[in-house]
């Protein structure tokens, strides 16, 4: 990094120290934003084959070459370490910048993760109990209804719970996801997709529309993490982008990730190829340098991959990063224990798939055998086809930055295969060595 941004992320850092002051768990002290969380190492020591590498270079080349993409950064390490980071490309169209660690992207539902981290912040502080019911925090959801197959609506039997929200079993939905059902069109008729009003607001609005199902009997992507951040406003007594840069974002030195970005730094933008939405989701790439009325706590956050990889990091080290903790490491493998029962998963649609769970706020790997990460991995993903995963059984970490809706799943798929057929086997880190 260049000692202008350097400059930058000192006085942000700072900034967000004294709005982290008042809070309980929240110490002065916060990982130094002009150390790069980019430490790197030699892939060989690392664990990798070097010239199985080069596949996933190879690939995203031809990528580029062949005009699926602008460009993408991928990042790639183990035991704390970076065996490998390229970027690929240009920012996007009629842009010369290659993306690098500092390229500012969209990450949409990699939002998800980090305020369920700081709702899990709360829960550690007693000011959130997973097991209680959403309406001990939103009154509005004492009263919910689920959709039947006739178009009619049935009072619901069981309360949504917090941990509802954070696993995607709260019976909410995304519209998107099948938009043109019956339910779909109801909620969008609804105000599903409104986003001229406070997140507050919003979650009055959800509270009105019908369930897909009974909270906790099935997993259905949706609208949940947006409803649990205005949960974390309440419980926080903060505004969700107060509460998220006080919680994680600051103390970890995360100074280039928020939901909306200084109009300086557009240079720094990354822009798709394609900028059409998806069904029912108008604007799908928003405008980074605009600062919304509505907190997306499912997908209204940009980064960079030195940002993130902090998150990933703090993650992988069971809630510490470069000594300032975050959550405690029970709180960190609880967020790892799968939600789910295969009744859930069978119930749900848009499942992770074959081999895996889910957890609080992003998807776990619960078999090995069948899904490529080890056990325990925690992931996700967001729209535009950014991704991290952080990997307990390997001790491997990796972020994944694009611009390309059309190529997410397709690159989920390459990221494993070139990633996992590169690993072999590697010592363990040093007793003690701090990441």
């Amino acid at each position: 990094m260049h000692q202008s941004k350097f400059t930058r992320r000192v006085l942000v850092a700072l900034a967000a120290v004294a709005l982290a002051a008042p809070l309980a768990h929240a110490a002065p002290k916060i990982a130094d934003p002009k150390v790069s969380s980019l430490v790197k190492g030699d892939p060989a020591a690392l664990g990798f084959d070097p010239a199985k590498l080069t596949a996933a270079e190879d690939g995203l080349k031809a990528d580029v070459a062949a005009g699926k993409i602008a460009g993408a950064y991928l990042l790639i390490g183990r035991h704390g370490k970076v065996a490998f980071q390229e970027g690929f490309g240009t920012q996007g169209p009629g842009q010369t910048a290659v993306p690098n660690e500092e390229t500012i992207f969209r990450v949409f539902s990699m939002t998800k993760p980090i305020v369920a981290v700081t709702a899990m912040t709360l829960v550690e502080e007693g000011k959130l109990d997973l097991d209680a019911p959403v309406s001990k925090y939103l009154p509005e959801y004492a009263n919910l209804v689920v959709w039947q197959p006739d178009g009619t609506t049935k009072p619901a039997t069981k309360p949504m719970l917090v941990r509802n929200l954070m696993s995607h079993t709260s019976g909410l939905i995304y519209g998107f996801i099948q938009p043109t059902t019956p339910l779909s069109k109801a909620w969008d008729a609804g105000g599903e997709n409104r986003d001229d009003v406070k997140l507050r607001d919003y979650a009055r609005i959800v509270a009105k529309l019908p369930l897909r199902t009974e909270p906790g009997t099935a997993w259905y992507y949706s609208r949940s993490i947006d409803i649990l951040g205005a949960v974390v406003e309440v419980a926080s007594g903060k505004t969700l982008d107060e509460a998220v840069k006080a919680r994680v974002t600051g103390p970890l030195g995360m100074t280039d990730t928020g939901f909306w970005q200084p109009a300086a730094s557009k240079a720094r933008f990354a822009q798709p190829l394609n900028t059409a939405g998806v069904p029912g989701i108008d604007g799908l790439y928003y405008d980074y340098a605009k600062k919304p009325v509505l907190f997306s706590g499912g997908g209204g956050i940009s980064s960079t991959a030195e940002d993130y990889l902090r998150f990933a990091l703090m993650l992988q080290g069971n809630g510490t990063y470069r000594g300032v903790r975050i959550l405690k490491p029970e709180s960190v493998a609880k967020m790892r224990e799968d939600q789910t029962t295969p009744a859930i998963r069978g119930a749900g649609l848009f499942f992770p798939g074959a081999g895996m769970g889910f957890g609080l706020g992003g998807s776990v790997v619960i078999d090995d055998k069948v899904a490529r990460p080890g056990n325990g991995t925690y992931s996700w993903w967001g729209i535009a086809g950014t991704e991290f995963w952080v990997d307990p059984k390997n001790d491997l970490f990796m972020v994944f930055m694009v611009q390309s809706r059309e190529r997410a799943m397709e690159y989920q798929r390459k990221n494993r295969a070139w990633i996992y057929d590169a690993l072999i086997k590697a010592p363990a880190p040093a007793p003690g060595k701090a990441r």
